[in-house]
């Protein structure tokens, strides 16, 4: 599997994300400092939302292959501004989390993540298990040899 980072400001849901993605229970577990696994790097929404702090994840974006943006499909706002994605020398996908929500506005965020530079969006929902073996499918095309993959989630219903 390809190394993924996860960027997003606080509450995007990049750790329930790697819970699902690793088909582990899903706890609520609040990120302080930057979780680097073989798969799958998992970043404090505090980074990307802290001017001083952007340059740590810019550093761990080359700790990775894919570098993933996250929205939350019920956020309010977007911390990705345009072409944001032509500043990274990695591929940018973007991932739209929290889609199975009530409030969730799917066109409009999944529009701020185009407007990004994402080419490829995969919609989420780490409740429901939706779009998860997606994500997966894509990371595991051209892993780098000897580099795990990720557990197969189980469908939540």
């Amino acid at each position: 599997m390809r190394r993924l980072i996860l960027i997003g400001r606080v509450g995007a849901g990049k750790t329930t994300l790697t819970q699902a993605l690793k088909g582990q229970q899903l706890e609520y577990c609040k990120t302080q400092f930057i979780h680097y696994t073989d798969t799958i790097i998992d970043t404090p929404g505090e980074y990307i939302q802290t001017r001083g702090l952007g340059a740590a994840l810019a550093l761990y974006t080359y700790e990775s292959d894919v570098v993933g943006l996250l929205v939350s499909a019920a956020e309010p706002f977007t911390l990705f501004p345009p072409c944001i994605t032509n500043m990274c020398n990695r591929e940018v996908i973007g991932i739209l989390t929290g889609i199975d929500r009530a409030d969730a506005n799917i066109p409009m965020t999944s529009n701020w993540l185009r407007l990004a530079g994402c080419k490829k969006i995969f919609p989420v929902s780490s409740i429901t298990g939706e779009g998860l073996n997606e994500i997966i499918a894509f990371l595991d095309q051209d892993a780098p040899e000897g580099r795990p993959s990720v557990r197969r989630p189980v469908h939540r219903h």
